[in-house]
């Protein structure tokens, strides 16, 4: 330490985005107690922490020892109702003045209802080692299958939009060149065909992994991609977890008698640079990565030393790699979030809100 308002610090490699990495930590005391830190916490932001009743509410008031300019609300109530029918109804009969995400379906109010691109990217991650989505033949059968067009305007918003890669036309990295996967369900049965006469299990079971509340309509987009897989002669056993459960398909260390599977993910990309993605998702270390591919490591590696243009172009190379060369997932859809505004806030969401609403932004309007 410099001296006591400056910190230096020596990285190992090259980090050219170590502002950002540094933004995305949080910083507790070594002598916090276990749990205390999401229980009791300690920030140094516009507003205090009051209290949190699990599975109802959180309640905040307004910190008048703030540093910056003051909020104009003073306090907030955040309640957790899993209904999104019954979110839209609590703004519309005003007791509740915002709903952060409802379904598409219950957008049904221009007056108050708004559409925002998130920095979502859903996928079926595909266990790409294990038999018989070890051959890409079948990983190619499994993307041909899916009509991702036929969901838009249905169960996923018509302002969503079809995905190549796993991080969004906002992120640093993402590959605009990439073309979405056709709907060909006569190509999937040839190519399934294809590999069984070649020796591949193509009869060996596939488990379809979904979370309820993944997105608005995730159970019932898991159950029509299903239909759609059969329909081309996969076998397909649909489960949908818990989040506990969820998280144990996810992360390794993975089951080492687990069984070939296609797992729903949702990765949100928000801080605007694809290192957040591409290690995580695909480095051989990754905690969620289903591939081991040396060409791949390098490129992330390679890629997170870099800077600017040639960031770009590593990282946009590592995804066009993934998905054409290896096909080793199945990317669906670039989300979008509906937010149901009530009708005496000034307020209109951004990229931003994905992740995080900032009270502090939020204005009542003057009554007329």
């Amino acid at each position: 330490m410099v001296d006591d308002n400056t910190v230096v610090f020596t990285t190992k490699t090259p980090m050219p985005i170590l502002p950002t990495l540094l933004a995305q930590l949080a910083i507790a005391s070594a002598k916090t107690p276990k749990g205390d830190y999401t229980a009791d916490p300690i920030g140094t932001g516009p507003y205090d922490f009051v209290s949190w009743t699990q599975g109802e509410n959180v309640k905040i008031k307004r910190f008048d020892g703030y540093w910056g300019e003051a909020p104009k609300i003073a306090e907030a109530t955040y309640v957790w109702r899993t209904e999104s029918s019954v979110a839209a109804a609590m703004v519309e009969t005003g007791e509740a003045d915002l709903a952060f995400s409802i379904a598409p379906q219950d957008a049904t109010n221009p007056e108050t209802d708004k559409v925002y691109p998130n920095s979502d990217s859903a996928m079926f991650r595909l266990s790409a080692d294990i038999a018989p989505l070890n051959d890409i033949r079948v990983r190619k059968a499994f993307n041909l299958a899916i009509d991702r067009k036929a969901f838009l305007g249905s169960v996923i918003s018509d302002k969503a939009e079809l995905a190549t890669q796993q991080v969004g036309p906002s992120v640093l990295g993402h590959n605009a060149k990439l073309v979405p996967w056709p709907y060909d369900p006569e190509q999937a049965k040839a190519l399934l065909a294809e590999a069984k006469a070649a020796g591949v299990p193509v009869d060996t079971e596939i488990r379809m992994i979904g979370r309820p509340g993944m997105f608005a309509n995730s159970n019932e987009f898991v159950e029509a991609a299903a239909e759609m897989l059969r329909a081309v002669g996969f076998k397909i056993k649909l489960d949908n977890l818990e989040m506990t459960q969820w998280l144990e398909a996810a992360n390794k260390p993975f089951a080492a008698n687990r069984e070939a599977n296609a797992l729903l993910t949702m990765h949100d990309n928000n801080s605007g640079d694809a290192q957040f993605t591409a290690f995580f998702k695909y480095h051989s270390d990754g905690r969620q990565s289903e591939i081991h591919d040396a060409k791949v490591d390098k490129l992330i590696t390679d890629a997170g030393m870099a800077s600017g243009e040639e960031r770009a172009k590593l990282y946009q190379e590592t995804f066009r790699y993934i998905y054409e060369d290896l096909v080793a997932d199945a990317p669906l859809f670039h989300m979008v979030n509906y937010m149901r505004v009530g009708k005496r806030l000034d307020f209109t969401p951004t990229i931003a809100n994905a992740v995080e609403l900032q009270l502090a932004k939020l204005v009542v309007k003057s009554p007329s």
